[in-house]
């Protein structure tokens, strides 16, 4: 029996690939929309012994099939944000208390006891649309920071920046976090520089402004906090786990999630480390939905299983993933 103590207490690569092949079976045998897939390419429990024989689903599902390995009535239902007229993903949640304890323990893995910051939450994009799973974390590690300055800032940048000068000033361990193009526009309309606050970006820029690589990103950010390194947080609607960058551009994953790079010409060869090519991810805590999941995004592992974003596929059709006629 699959349970949750089992996904957040892993301690080797042999406990993550034991549990990972045991949920795949799992998931196989109870996601139509994942067992049809893996039918599609003759994949069978049978004949995987390795993660990196698992079929990976693409994405794209995610906006066209209800993706779940679970009979329960979902309790939550996280949506992505679009462009309008895009169709958007949506992740039916049938059990949040297991995202509630996938991002704490995640949180808790990298940056220690969550009573210790003040969580200061800048994601106007995100809070001015619903379900938006980057808003139900943060908002749960705001409640449980238990900080009187803890809370959300929408457009109100001055009140943010009184804040912030308040805790530095108390010496307060402090999380500021923030789409990209709310903490570009705070850097350009307040002077402050930062020395008890972590400043963590969670990418995107909405339409609001131009695109552009996270070290240019982060080099005006450093700048106008004062602070020596950016960090960021790496998740998506459709997983129920985060990475973490500490400000080298190399993300981290906590020890039930794992990234795997594809081949962009073939989707289902896997690249060794340190070659660049499409993101596979492995969210063990994404159990009742999908835990084998090929993202559109681009990157490259490290020998040291650490991994960085590079970029997105041009086109939204993955080549070598054309089995999307399900």
């Amino acid at each position: 029996m699959l349970a949750e103590k089992d996904i957040f207490n892993i301690k080797s690569n042999e406990e993550f690939e034991s549990l990972a092949l045991e949920i795949f079976k799992f998931q196989f045998d109870n996601n139509p929309v994942y067992r049809s897939f893996c039918d599609l390419l003759f994949k069978h429990p049978s004949d995987i012994n390795s993660i990196e024989e698992i079929p990976f689903l693409p994405i794209q599902f995610f906006k066209s099939h209800e993706v779940l390995s679970s009979t329960q009535p979902p309790q939550k239902i996280f949506t992505s944000s679009g462009t309008t007229g895009n169709v958007t993903s949506k992740h039916f949640v049938t059990d949040l208390h297991i995202y509630e304890s996938s991002f704490k323990n995640g949180f808790e893995y990298f940056y220690g006891n969550i009573d210790d910051y003040a969580i200061l939450g800048l994601l106007p994009s995100y809070l001015e649309r619903d379900g938006s799973s980057l808003i139900y974390m943060v908002d749960y590690l705001i409640q449980k920071s238990n900080h009187p300055k803890s809370g959300f800032y929408l457009n109100n940048l001055g009140e943010l920046a009184e804040a912030i000068q308040s805790l530095e000033a108390q010496n307060q361990k402090t999380i500021l976090v923030g789409v990209s193009f709310a903490l570009l526009d705070f850097v350009e309309s307040q002077s402050i520089k930062l020395k008890n606050t972590i400043v963590m970006e969670t990418g995107g820029m909405k339409g609001r402004r131009k695109e552009m690589i996270r070290t240019e990103l982060h080099t005006i950010l450093k700048e106008g906090f004062g602070v020596e390194h950016i960090h960021s947080e790496y998740g998506m609607t459709e997983l129920l786990s985060q990475a973490y960058s500490k400000g080298n551009g190399v993300f981290e994953s906590p020890p039930w999630m794992k990234v795997l790079i594809r081949d962009t010409e073939d989707a289902l060869t896997l690249q060794k480390t340190n070659k660049s090519g499409g993101i596979n991810i492995i969210d063990l805590a994404n159990l009742n939905s999908c835990s084998f999941i090929a993202t559109q995004d681009l990157g490259k592992v490290h020998d040291n299983g650490g991994f960085e974003v590079i970029g997105r596929f041009d086109n939204s059709d993955i080549r070598g993933c054309n089995l999307m006629v399900l």
